[in-house]
């Protein structure tokens, strides 16, 4: 089961990365005064991919820490209870970090 797990937190991983770096970089805004509406857009873009790219990269470091906690043996351990958490939440979400009790 553990192998399974992490097969899928590996995949999530890669997809994470792809998905972040597709989101790129700042844009250029240029420097053309005429183009008010279209820089406008760029930077509303900007701002709506920077609050996406936040997110992944948080999740992206849950991924990684549940990866490490594979590694020494605390997989599956509520952090907060240190209760084992149930499978069933496992199997849904990988990187889940709290029993069903915690994160309530």
């Amino acid at each position: 089961m553990i192998a399974e797990l992490k097969a899928k937190l590996l995949k999530t991983l890669k997809d994470l990365d792809a998905e972040i770096n597709q989101l790129g970089e700042v844009p250029e805004m240029g420097t053309d005064i005429d183009h008010f509406d279209t820089e406008t857009d760029e930077a509303e873009e900007y701002s709506t991919n920077l609050g996406i790219k936040q997110s992944l990269k948080e999740r992206r470091e849950n991924v990684r820490q549940a990866l490490s906690d594979m590694e020494i043996g605390a997989y599956g351990k509520c952090v907060n209870c240190k209760k084992e958490i149930d499978i069933k939440i496992l199997k849904v979400n990988p990187e889940a970090r709290y029993c069903k009790s915690c994160k309530q």
